[in-house]
């Protein structure tokens, strides 16, 4: 069986509880969870979505290694690279309507079109919603300075970790960390925006 870990990922005040897996069973049960838990608002679902994948110095193309989701204080490193099987529930998922943000989003989602045949089906990228949301300044922002202004809050993004090795086995708590941050601050500044609580 591929393997699974769950940690606590602290960030500011929150703390997130992070699933790292290579498992399709144990992505199933992370969406199973996380729809059940806002069944009465998925109509309105909104989900921070990222991917990494090692960074190629060259012209060869390094395909997507991990996928991150974040709903509320849950959040998903899917490890595409080393799993068992990837669950058609992720694609229905992906497909299902909810509103995906993140910054740079509309690539990410071509990724994984091209790269596992998911299909991202709505998607915002923060930058421009923080831009109509009347701080046109945000427009080429990357996301760690549409979270110092939208959530007074600092995020760290060490290039060591960024430009690390995603596709390894078994991530480094850093990675873990970078990930989930990465994830769980998208989410929580679309939510803020989409609410208008910033």
């Amino acid at each position: 069986m591929a393997a699974t870990k769950v940690y606590t990922v602290g960030f500011e005040s929150d703390v997130i509880t992070t699933t790292v897996t290579a498992s399709g069973a144990a992505v199933e049960g992370w969406l199973d969870e996380v729809l059940a838990v806002h069944r009465r608002r998925l109509h309105k679902l909104v989900v921070g979505l990222d991917v990494e994948w090692r960074p190629s110095f060259g012209r060869a193309y390094s395909k997507t290694a991990i996928l991150q989701l974040c709903v509320g204080r849950r959040c998903l490193v899917f490890q595409f690279l080393r799993c068992d099987y990837i669950p058609d529930a992720l694609g229905e998922f992906l497909g299902a309507g909810y509103t995906f943000v993140g910054v740079g989003v509309e690539a990410d989602a071509e990724r994984l079109w091209n790269d596992y045949g998911l299909k991202v089906d709505q998607t915002v990228d923060l930058a421009y919603l923080a831009a109509e949301m009347e701080r046109p300044d945000l427009r080429n922002a990357g996301l760690k300075g549409i979270a110092a202004a939208v959530m007074d809050a600092h995020v760290e993004k060490p290039q060591w970790v960024r430009t690390g090795d995603w596709d390894a086995y078994y991530l480094s708590d850093e990675q873990v960390k970078y990930a989930c941050i990465d994830a769980f601050v998208s989410f929580e500044v679309g939510r803020r925006l989409f609410n208008g609580d910033y």
